[in-house]
């Protein structure tokens, strides 16, 4: 069945800097996760991090800054972010304007992580630690959510992070 989200539609997860769900592996054979994300002014972003799968982000309007490995970039509408699985990288938002950027994972099951965040966010939790193997590790409610797609970066690298990103 073809699946069709129009502007504001689709699953919306978060506050002010959030992420609209637009395409699951439900959606896509399993092929992709698809999400809107508007990042406000100010927002700090994930901290360096990298993936075992691929992360694609296309900027819809403002400007995204990236950090891809040790390279630092201003990203503004239409500009596209390939960023291939082990490379070290983080986005935020230093612009005084939102920015609005399609977040693209292959293959899917990122909607899962995301899913599990939003909760994250809209309550309190009791525990969220990184173990060895760079599991982010929450326990939200007495349930244990435990995400192995992302591992946090270590090392020099990280301790060149700028400030603004």
């Amino acid at each position: 069945m073809a699946v069709v989200h129009r502007p504001g539609e689709g699953e919306h997860i978060g506050g002010p800097s959030a992420v609209t769900i637009k395409a699951t592996g439900e959606d896509t054979a399993r092929s992709l996760y698809l999400g809107e994300a508007v990042a406000q002014p100010g927002f700090a972003g994930p901290p360096l991090h990298r993936h075992r799968h691929l992360h694609d982000m296309y900027v819809l309007e403002g400007v995204l800054t990236v950090r891809l490995g040790e390279d630092t970039l201003e990203l503004e509408a239409g500009s596209f972010a390939c960023v291939p699985p082990g490379t070290v990288h983080t986005f935020s938002n230093a612009s005084e304007e939102p920015v609005r950027f399609l977040n693209f994972n292959t293959p899917a099951g990122w909607e899962k992580y995301m899913r599990d965040l939003g909760e994250l966010l809209a309550s309190r939790y009791s525990h969220a630690r990184g173990d060895r193997e760079g599991r982010l590790t929450l326990r939200l409610r007495g349930r244990l959510i435990d995400h192995a797609p992302c591992e946090r970066a270590r090392g020099p690298l990280v301790a060149r992070r700028r400030s603004s990103v």
